[in-house]
């Protein structure tokens, strides 16, 4: 079954609208990826200043050969002027991992 990786980012009120950006900007970044199954980037509604990054992966290996790839280059790139890192939106983040025991979809689906 399936494996699924929650990025818990930590996002100031006033850095959500661009980390936002920042993620529909990168519309394709991982859809192309051999083994990726899904992503919903989650927008706290109450509560919490945690965003969460969901995606879901095939298998370990999908996903662990998507973060020394594409993931790890798009993220090291440069992106300021001068050559300078954008700083990050989030102040934190941790790496939440599940394997899929059980799923379901309405019928049709």
């Amino acid at each position: 079954m399936s494996v699924v990786k929650i990025n818990v980012l930590t996002v100031p009120a006033e850095q959500r609208e661009l980390l936002e950006k920042r993620f529909a900007s990168r519309a394709g970044a991982v859809e192309n990826s051999d083994g990726f199954e899904w992503f919903e980037l989650l927008r706290p509604t109450e509560g919490t200043d945690s965003y969460l990054v969901y995606t879901r992966w095939r298998d370990e290996e999908s996903f662990t050969a998507w973060m020394e790839g594409n993931m790890k280059s798009a993220h090291q790139g440069g992106g300021a002027e001068g050559g300078e890192r954008p700083r990050p939106a989030a102040s934190g983040s941790t790496l939440w991992s599940f394997e899929v025991v059980q799923q379901t979809a309405p019928p049709g689906a």
